[in-house]
């Protein structure tokens, strides 16, 4: 949005033209809903974050500054709400992130997957598209949920939003000092938390082709309910988990017992789907009174090399229609 156009819109929204302010933060609005979805964990508190973060800027519009761009002062408005939510409530977890086999919490809030379509910059250049996808990987997401709010906030800002140390401060009511400082600490938390290679630079090293066989491999073999082809792609630490169920498995082994106690027994269909800037599908099992597919779970994969090391399937069907995804499929 050119410098002239936001000034006409900031004028007249200061006006009270509700339009106006519609016009005024449009442009940023995906990219403050994924903000506030890596700061929360949750899709769904990441849409009731950035809706109360503009009304709340609707109302302060009169104190904003006018010095430049109202990008900076959106986010932090949207960081400040989320720093309030994250006071209130439990972070969010994978099952992966329970020793196997353990008793969870009484109540466990379950980290969430988000849809690349609502990624910010996902409508512009090649680079900005890569930034945007690796900086909502389910590993990066949920290692930042081991941070304090203040961590997160910093380290959210500072490496994947490129805002400066001085900016961040202004942002935060805090020092440089304090900035860097805590980007440090952050980094130590996450040190060993993440991959070693993201999901991008993986599967950026790969071409589009041998990315697609893989997938299209993936999920034929769980169609024609091959276990020994499922089996065969996975790396030998595997790791299979289905939040919102606490069970998770790890190795050929488990993995492969597991397959064979039930799911490879029934039918599924899997359907391409786009979720955390990682090969995903939304999954399907066949119900036979109804003579259809019936929505299941999303199931985001994650390749080291040409095999998986990570499935994680989210039985949540709920979430289907935010990912574009039909409530059925037909035989």
């Amino acid at each position: 949005m050119g410098d002239v156009v936001e000034t006409k819109l900031l004028a007249a929204a200061r006006s009270g033209d509700p339009d106006a302010f519609g016009q005024l933060v449009d442009p940023f609005r995906n990219e403050l809903q994924t903000h506030c979805y890596r700061m929360l964990g949750s899709m769904h508190d990441a849409e009731d974050a950035l809706q109360e973060s503009l009304v709340r800027a609707w109302q302060a519009l009169g104190r904003f500054d006018d010095r430049g761009s109202i990008r900076p002062w959106l986010y932090r408005i949207a960081t400040n709400r989320c720093l309030t939510l994250i006071e209130r409530r439990r972070r969010r977890e994978l099952p992966t992130d329970l020793s196997p086999g353990a008793v969870p919490p009484a109540e466990v809030a379950w980290l969430e997957p988000y849809p690349d379509a609502r990624l910010g910059w996902a409508d512009q250049g090649p680079e900005a598209r890569y930034v945007a996808r690796e900086g909502v990987e389910l590993a990066f997401v949920a290692a930042l949920q081991h941070l304090s709010a203040g961590q997160r906030a910093v380290l959210i800002l500072r490496e994947v939003l490129g805002f400066s140390a001085r900016e961040v401060a202004d942002l935060l009511d805090t020092t440089v000092a304090a900035v860097n400082s805590a980007l440090q600490r952050a980094r130590r938390v996450l040190d060993g938390r993440l991959p070693r290679v993201t999901q991008q630079a993986t599967l950026g090293a790969l071409d589009d082709r041998t990315v697609r066989r893989l997938a299209d491999r993936y999920a034929t073999a769980w169609e024609n309910g091959d276990v020994d082809a499922i089996v065969a792609m996975l790396t030998d630490d595997a790791r299979y988990a289905m939040p919102p169920l606490p069970q998770w498995y790890e190795g050929h082994d488990s993995i492969r017992a597991f397959l064979l106690e039930r799911p490879l027994t029934v039918r599924w269909r899997f359907l391409p789907a786009y979720a955390n800037g990682q090969v995903a599908y939304g999954t399907y099992l066949w119900d036979d009174e109804r003579g259809v597919f019936v929505a299941a779970g999303l199931d985001l994969v994650e390749f080291r090399g040409t095999k998986i090391a990570e499935v994680m399937s989210f039985l949540m069907p709920e979430i289907f229609d935010r990912f574009g995804l039909p409530d059925e499929v037909p035989e």
